[in-house]
């Protein structure tokens, strides 16, 4: 099969992944064979590639947003043809202290799918059958894609901050996340505020609807109750942070930070205000999200790409170059 492989992780514009030949994987027992129709192209592949996350394998084929087709291994759950979802999360140990407890998220022992296995930029891929997600008809392959990480992960954030409905909810940046969580915020009767860079970005954000659009250096005109983070800057936090109300929360939707600055905790977290980091996600997550996404009807913006185009979208992605979220789609 064709692949995009990643063997030196270095920056996306020296183009680190290689489009090459490789064998076709084969199902283990409790796996699924998946043909990839689609597969969303994430901030973290984007880590993973320019190696700010350590290499967990010496070659590896990134992708965690899998948008296939059962193809080998089926079940009578998943029989063949089955259009099924793959994320982030592509197993649990289910033994640990984590898992026992309800918190497989974070599992001691868990599976990252584009990461520690091969991942979805490529024709084929194999997955653990108990944690792929039947994906709802209303959705075709390109939009279903993005909702697989970034939007499962941006709905995990928004229960992270605990935010309830009617709240003044901040998100601070706007791409392929945060795009879809403020339709869920609508959707639970919340006045969104959204703060980020680029011009196309705060354009998105009005379109959708948000109550307030600005800059990242600009502060909301109100006191937040929540907020989410989605760019990965210590100094994005802070400006969260200095816009909340006494006993608000800020959940940082970054699975890698920059750096933490200093900050004055007299003036920007006293007050019982929280700061919450979000790891991972669990399967009811998933199903919870994507049932929602397909009651509200929600549809990413989305750009379209080639198997042989993966770099050039991580490039596109790295300059903040698209809205909404970026799709590599295979041909049938």
């Amino acid at each position: 099969m064709k692949a995009a492989v990643l063997s030196s992780p270095g920056a996306v514009a020296k183009r680190p992944l290689q489009i090459r030949e490789v064998a076709q994987p084969e199902p283990s027992a409790g796996q699924v064979l998946l043909r990839v129709r689609a597969c969303g192209v994430c901030r973290t592949d984007l880590h993973i590639v320019e190696g700010e996350l350590a290499p967990k394998l010496r070659e590896v084929i990134p992708g965690h947003q899998i948008v296939g087709e059962v193809s080998g291994g089926a079940t009578a759950e998943l029989p063949l043809g089955t259009r099924v979802g793959v994320s982030w999360m592509g197993g649990t140990d289910g033994s640990c202290w984590y898992c026992q407890h309800g918190m497989e998220n974070l599992c001691d022992a868990p599976t990252f799918t584009g990461y520690s296995v091969n991942g979805g930029y490529a024709e084929y891929a194999v997955a653990r059958a108990d944690w792929v997600y039947r994906l709802p008809g209303e959705l075709d392959d390109l939009h279903a894609a993005p909702l697989l990480c970034a939007g499962i992960i941006g709905f995990r954030s928004l229960r992270v901050a605990g935010v309830q409905r009617g709240e003044r909810v901040g998100l601070f940046g706007f791409g392929a996340s945060a795009h879809l969580a403020l339709p869920v915020l609508h959707a639970w009767k919340c006045k969104v505020y959204v703060s980020t860079r680029g011009e196309s970005h705060r354009k998105l954000a009005e379109s959708l609807g948000a109550e307030w659009v600005g800059s990242e250096r600009e502060k909301p005109p109100v006191e937040l109750d929540r907020a989410v983070t989605f760019a990965p800057s210590g100094e994005v936090v802070l400006a969260a942070l200095g816009s909340l109300r006494k006993g608000g929360v800020v959940a940082i939707n970054a699975i890698h930070l920059d750096h933490m600055p200093e900050f004055d905790y007299d003036r920007l977290l006293w007050g019982e205000r929280q700061l919450r980091s979000v790891a991972n996600m669990t399967r009811e997550d998933a199903r919870d999200f994507l049932r929602t996404a397909a009651e509200i009807g929600l549809r990413p913006k989305t750009t379209a790409f080639g198997l042989e185009q993966a770099n050039e979208a991580l490039i596109a992605l790295k300059k903040d170059a698209i809205d909404g979220a970026a799709v590599i789609v295979l041909a049938d």
